[in-house]
């Protein structure tokens, strides 16, 4: 049950303060959704909810908050609650990822990107689903074409979006009886913030993966209307969607080096 039963429903959208975060926000509000952004960079989210505020007609509700911080989904629920708002939808979109081998890379940067990426993204989910239960509501979690995939020179990466992914499909099939819409958005490469955090070279990606590039409003517009659609995955793109079925019918053993090679011409 929602804490309070007078409470407006609302989208949240984790992750919002720039890319498909961004995007989905736009989304959300251009359908009428009243919505509550949430990430660390306050500035970023102020800017956007002016402009969401210019073409909508309610003002989202802004929350500066690391989702890595002990407490965050209470924080969260606490801000909310203050806010007159009940989580109705949810998009588990913050996360980050990190190129290189994971010997070389920073070990406690690796385990701070499973505990966005896993860990935040459960906690989230399963603290607002009485909310998300009681308003039939749904969740959108942001995984990528890469939870598909085995992920030489990206492992810890690739891992935490293949739980993002199963963790989906399960749940969608648990929560479907109770009305609840759980989708996985499964975008391939989006020229966000992701790859200057990720440490991944602009023209290398551009060179190796521009047929597979599609715009973030694009991307985020397949994920809210397959979310409503109750589709269980949505993979943008039709270069994406080939790449997603080969390497499902591609053995490791070939796959893996081809990877693994892709990575370096991204690095």
């Amino acid at each position: 049950m929602t804490e309070n039963s007078s409470a407006r429903p609302a989208a949240i959208v984790t992750g919002a303060s720039e890319g498909i975060g961004a995007e989905l926000a736009r989304v959300f509000a251009a359908n009428g959704h009243e919505v509550a952004i949430v990430a660390r960079r306050r500035d970023r989210l102020e800017a956007l909810a002016d402009e969401i505020a210019a073409a909508s007609k309610s003002r989202p509700t802004v929350v500066e908050l690391d989702l890595t911080a002990a407490g965050a989904a209470e924080t969260l629920a606490a801000r909310l609650a203050e806010a007159g708002l009940a989580p109705q939808y949810l998009v588990n979109n913050a996360g980050f990822g990190l190129i290189g081998a994971v010997a070389t890379l920073d070990q406690a940067e690796q385990l701070a990107m499973i505990d966005l990426n896993i860990r935040a993204l459960t906690e989230l989910t399963l603290r607002f689903l009485p909310s998300l239960t009681q308003t039939k509501g749904g969740v959108l979690n942001v995984a990528s074409i890469a939870s598909f995939m085995p992920g030489p020179g990206f492992a810890v990466y690739y891992a935490t979006k293949a739980f993002v992914r199963s963790f989906s499909e399960a749940i969608s099939y648990e929560l479907k009886p109770a009305g609840v819409k759980v989708s996985c958005l499964c975008p391939g490469p989006v020229i966000t913030g992701f790859q200057a955090r990720s440490g991944m070279s602009f023209e290398g990606l551009m060179g190796a993966m521009k047929p597979a590039l599609v715009p973030a409003d694009e991307v985020a517009r397949q994920g809210y209307e397959g979310l409503m659609a109750g589709r269980r995955v949505v993979v943008p793109g039709v270069v994406n969607k080939v790449m997603v079925w080969s390497a499902r019918l591609s053995p490791r053993a070939i796959l893996l080096p081809l990877l693994g090679a892709a990575q370096m011409k991204r690095s």
